[in-house]
């Protein structure tokens, strides 16, 4: 009779040899699961930023899947605004947003979701230098526009404009007598294309980037109407960069407080408020805009319910400018 020692060795080989390959299918599906989860922008944060994963990793794997999402296309704007530079959402008229020509006469064209004209109103009171942005945000009369008399290519102006006028509704003709709110820098001229107001009624200036760094400023408060108040300045957000790819030609703030938008020629700069209005510089999340299209892209509005605004200067004389609408989910601030 054979010893049963040798066939219970055999037994224990061959059990190992299962486990073993047992082990080595697991560990496959582990890594298929892993693969997949690298398409799912929580897990991704988590294989970036390690086990938990840092807030900025998050943000930035959200980007990359898809905060926002624009539209399938542009939408051409009335002629009227050819030259398209700035854009608010009403605060007094839901479901429209107002545009403005950066040259011409002082005007605001109140235009629906889908383009079409809601009316052009004149500002009472208001010139035109170089109107480069639009936001809207309270003031005593309740919502009020504050557009931004600040464009200055060659760095020369002695003084910026921002005037603020009660919004008006779209079918006036006119609006009430704007109030003008003068402003000088404090390390001399600069050239700017953004302003935004926030929620409680804090008005900042965004430099530009091409004659000198980007920089944000405040106004002083109390705004005080007719008098040339002295900016204050907050933080360097970038090194003068010459290049028009880099500049920065609008801004917005948005309802909720949590979020500052600067935009670009072909991106969008999704800025923490709170720590940018503290002045400490940190990274943004950023969204690239070239499947926008669009002509030179100047200015950003952001909704209550998370719609991102663009407009675009038309470019060409025979070609419109146009509105450009993205869905954006953002992170909690």
């Amino acid at each position: 009779m054979h010893s049963p020692f040798p066939l219970i060795r055999w037994a224990f080989i061959a059990g190992g040899v299962l486990g073993l390959l047992g082990g080595l299918a697991w560990i496959a599906q582990r890594g298929r699961d892993s693969g997949g989860d690298r398409r799912q922008p929580a897990a991704a944060a988590a294989a970036v930023g390690g086990a938990a994963g840092s807030d900025s990793d998050r943000l930035i794997e959200q980007v990359a899947g898809g905060v926002c999402r624009l539209a399938p296309a542009p939408i051409a704007l009335p002629a009227q605004v050819h030259e398209a530079s700035g854009v608010a959402v009403s605060r007094s008229t839901p479901g429209v947003v107002w545009v403005h020509n950066d040259s011409g006469e002082p005007q605001l064209l109140a235009v629906a979701a889908d383009g079409a004209s809601r009316g052009l109103v004149r500002v009472t009171g208001a010139a035109v230098e170089d109107w480069e942005d639009v936001a809207s945000g309270p003031c005593a009369a309740g919502s009020c526009l504050y557009v931004a008399d600040i464009g200055d290519n060659q760095a020369r102006r002695q003084r910026i404009t921002v005037y603020r006028v009660p919004e008006p509704a779209p079918g006036a003709a006119t609006s009430a007598a704007a109030e003008a709110l003068h402003a000088t820098y404090p390390d001399g001229p600069q050239d700017a294309e953004a302003l935004f107001v926030t929620q409680d009624g804090g008005v900042f200036v965004v430099t530009k980037g091409e004659t000198g760094p980007i920089a944000l400023y405040r106004f002083p408060q109390p705004l005080t109407p007719g008098a040339v108040a002295r900016l204050e300045r907050v933080v360097e957000l970038g090194p003068a960069d010459p290049r028009r790819a880099g500049r920065v030609t609008g801004a917005a703030a948005s309802p909720d407080g949590r979020w500052v938008a600067l935009r670009g020629l072909h991106s969008v700069a999704f800025y923490r408020a709170a720590e940018l209005l503290a002045g400490r510089r940190s990274e943004p999340v950023r969204v690239d805009l070239t499947g926008a299209k669009e002509a030179q892209g100047e200015g950003v509005a952001l909704a209550a319910d998370g719609t991102l605004y663009l407009v675009s200067e038309g470019g060409r004389r025979r070609d419109p400018a146009t509105l450009t609408r993205a869905e954006c989910t953002l992170p909690p601030g």
